[in-house]
């Protein structure tokens, strides 16, 4: 079956053609990277930073107001917890009461689907018995995300039309504005599950009773607070037909100022209404905070976007700043006491887009430079300038049909699974340099009259097998990672995964793409002296075209490509042909210089202080000094073998030593579950004494700021002390 296929299309090349476009054009739509091809539609695969290894897990979340943590577990969290236990696929229940608030975490089993889970907790709450809770108490279900859907942080700034901050916003202010306008606009952006705000003070009214007028009139504080209750009351009755119209019939009673609680009465002794303002002072004043945020030492107000569970981040945040501008024109402005008229903006302080940026762009930077070092290696070992293209070629769209996989097996995209590609890509350049190096071998021994078609076949059909072989090992040895469960299993089985499907990609490239393509590619040449100094002259004023543009790099190449063609064709005039094979040499060395040059200054490994000179330098001789010993060690080969033959005993206890104390490096390592990430940015969690006070708090949280954003190298600072207004965040 397998020569069938290969045969199938070397005769059938458009087919081909056809497959690698459509694998080009999917890999593109559903890659993570944005090639800014506008007129392709945009499907990528979900691309996140780090991997969610949390558990499956739903908040219930209830607020008592002002009750100890111990009233809140007796009276709120154990009476829940238990009637919660007994929905279908829970794993564990998990509490955590605190001040004013009970956090209820359910652990579902990881087959559970995340919102059928939802719908459960939801009829359980509200077939909870009547008097299983505290009057008023109101269990909530938390939003629909997990822990890590916190990718956006900002704050509220007044600035001016430049961009400087001007302050001249009060606290409540900016609270206010977060609340009733940035708040509501966020959280119309698509997939976006909750916008928690942070900071700043609630306005609401503060009745301050006299104990001793209370006394006087005999009235309690019930009364006091079921005055001001029933005072806050629209009231709606029957209605009235007046000259043949109809008339509704209201009560207008909703508090609007100081004004209405004042006039509120609470009892009427001897025909006179006492009123609220007869026993109490009635003002506007800040709620008591659970919560604070600190920019640079200043107080500031914010907020935290929370995306969907199963969206993609990444679009989460694109459509966020899209909301944003959208926004912005109508937050509210005001003209200081200076003239400077001072705006509202919504400044960012946390983006996971750029983290997540950087970890596409580490595999992009990866696969670039595997690719032009396959290409230089491909060069100088094998000579062929369209070997190296064709095998370099092939691995672009391996990678392309591998996120094509992510995309429709639900494998996100993130540093951990982005590493099985890398991981993969030595094997699947293997794939194509075992494949070119085959086809080249059957070429200089196939007889003179024989189809090139039966020589990719041969050649291919040689090999396959065997690659393949090869590629299937690797593959099972994968197969421990997928039955790992829990947090490993979430960590790891994506780089099996990702790693799975480069190696399937390659392979069906190697054989379905890859031999029609070789057959078109080496059976091109030109026909006659003229026309060969007219195509290799074509491509080097096409080449001095590009060197203008953007693709400057292609137009060096194509200038050397042609330049060397042009030479070849005026020395195959000499019959000897000892010059032409010199030639051969010199012009692939100068092939593998000029990808070396594009290879230093993409990977600029003595850093961005030295030139590209130096850098270009310093990869030139490395990589003399590898392919050198390459060279070295295949002329000598056959002595090397024999010496170790000779002292087989000597040589095997050699490497079991190396193997051991490799063990045994390994046993004395500390072992680190996640991977190392360095995005640029420091997270201090000081401690503050349990008993300590908001504004303790604040104080130290303001000095600790400033210190930190005195160093020279940090760009922002922002603390938070307490916990944002979401049951995503337990912190007390």
């Amino acid at each position: 079956m397998l020569n069938r296929i290969i045969k199938f299309f070397l005769h059938n090349k458009p087919v081909a053609w056809l497959l690698l476009a459509v694998f080009i054009g999917w890999g593109v739509v559903t890659a993570p990277f944005d090639f800014g091809i506008k007129w392709l539609p945009r499907d990528s695969v979900s691309v996140d930073a780090i991997p969610d290894i949390g558990e499956n897990q739903q908040i219930v979340f209830t607020k008592w107001m002002g009750r100890s943590p111990q009233d809140v577990e007796d009276q709120i969290t154990y009476p829940l917890t238990s009637s919660l236990l007994g929905i279908p696929g829970v794993k564990s229940v998990r509490s955590n009461s605190m001040f004013a608030f009970s956090s209820i975490y359910i652990i579902f089993e990881e087959d559970i689907e995340f919102y059928w889970s939802r719908s459960r907790i939801l009829e359980k709450l509200n077939s909870l018995p009547g008097n299983l809770l505290p009057d008023g108490v109101q269990p909530s279900l938390g939003p629909d995300a997990t822990g890590l859907g916190q990718i956006y942080w900002y704050t509220l700034e007044g600035q001016d039309k430049n961009g400087n901050p001007t302050g001249g916003w009060d606290l409540h202010e900016l609270r206010t504005i977060q609340d009733f306008q940035v708040s509501f606009g966020l959280s119309s952006a698509s997939d976006v599950s909750e916008v928690a705000s942070i900071g700043g003070f609630v306005k609401e009214y503060q009745v301050d009773v006299n104990p001793d007028k209370m006394k006087v009139y005999g009235i309690t504080l019930g009364q006091v607070m079921k005055s001001v209750k029933e005072s806050n009351l629209d009231i709606g009755a029957q209605t009235l037909e007046i000259n043949l119209a109809e008339y509704f019939v209201r009560g207008l009673g909703y508090v609007k100022s100081i004004e209405d609680i004042e006039s509120s009465v609470v009892k009427v002794v001897n025909n006179v209404p006492i009123r609220i303002k007869d026993i109490a002072v009635v003002n506007i004043g800040p709620a008591s905070r659970r919560g604070i945020l600190d920019k640079s030492g200043a107080p500031a107000v914010g907020g935290v976007v929370v995306a969907r569970y199963g969206a993609n981040p990444m679009d989460v945040i694109n459509n966020i700043k899209a909301k944003i501008e959208e926004l912005s024109p109508g937050l509210p402005t005001k003209t200081l006491a200076d003239g400077t008229v001072s705006q509202v903006n919504i400044v960012p302080f946390y983006d996971r887009a750029q983290l997540i940026n950087e970890t596409i762009g580490t595999l992009e930077e990866a696969l670039t430079l595997e690719v032009l070092i396959t290409v230089i290696v491909v060069i100088l070992m094998l000579l062929n300038l369209k070997s190296s293209l064709l095998v370099s070629g092939s691995l672009p769209v391996a990678v392309l049909m591998c996120f094509i996989a992510m995309k429709y097996f639900g494998v996100d995209a993130n540093i951990v699974a982005l590493s099985g590609i890398a991981i993969a890509v030595g094997t699947m350049v293997d794939m194509g340099i075992v494949l070119t190096e085959s086809m080249i071998s059957h070429m200089k021994v196939a007889p003179a009259d024989q189809p090139l078609r039966t020589t990719i076949y041969n050649a291919t059909v040689d090999v396959a097998s065997a690659v393949i072989t090869a590629v299937a090992t690797t593959i099972v040895s994968f197969l421990p990672v997928f039955t790992m469960e829990a947090a490993e299993g979430k960590l790891f089985r994506p780089l099996a995964f990702t790693k799975t499907f480069a190696l399937l990609a390659s392979i069906i490239v190697a054989i379905t793409i890859v031999p029609p393509i070789a057959e078109q590619l080496f059976r091109y040449k030109s026909k006659g002296k003229l026309s060969a100094y007219f195509i290799n002259a074509s491509l080097c004023v096409l080449s001095i075209v590009l060197l203008f543009t953007n693709l400057a790099f292609f137009g060096v190449f194509g200038l050397v490509v042609g330049l060397t063609g042009i030479i070849s064709t005026y020395l195959k005039g000499y019959e000897d042909g000892k010059w032409t094979k010199k030639f051969d040499y010199l012009k692939n060395c100068l092939y593998a210089l000029v990808v070396a040059w594009l290879l230093a200054k993409i990977w600029m490994p003595l850093g961005v202080t030295k030139s590209v000179g130096y850098n270009f330098l310093f990869v030139s001789v490395i990589i003399a000094s590898l392919i050198g010993s390459f060279y070295v060690t295949i002329h000598y080969y056959e002595n090397i073998l024999r010496f170790l033959l000779r002292v087989k005993l000597l040589f095997i206890g050699l490497v079991t030593g190396i193997v051991l104390l490799g063990f045994q490096v390994l046993v004395n390592t500390g072992e680190e579950f996640m991977p190392a990430l360095n995005e640029g940015s420091f997270l201090l969690m000081p401690t503050a004494m349990p008993h300590a006070g908001m504004e303790m708090n604040e104080v130290n949280l303001r000095s600790l700021d400033m210190a930190v954003a005195t160093i020279p190298e940090v760009k922002t600072v922002v603390g938070k002390a307490g916990r944002i207004e979401s049951s995503l965040d337990p912190a007390p």
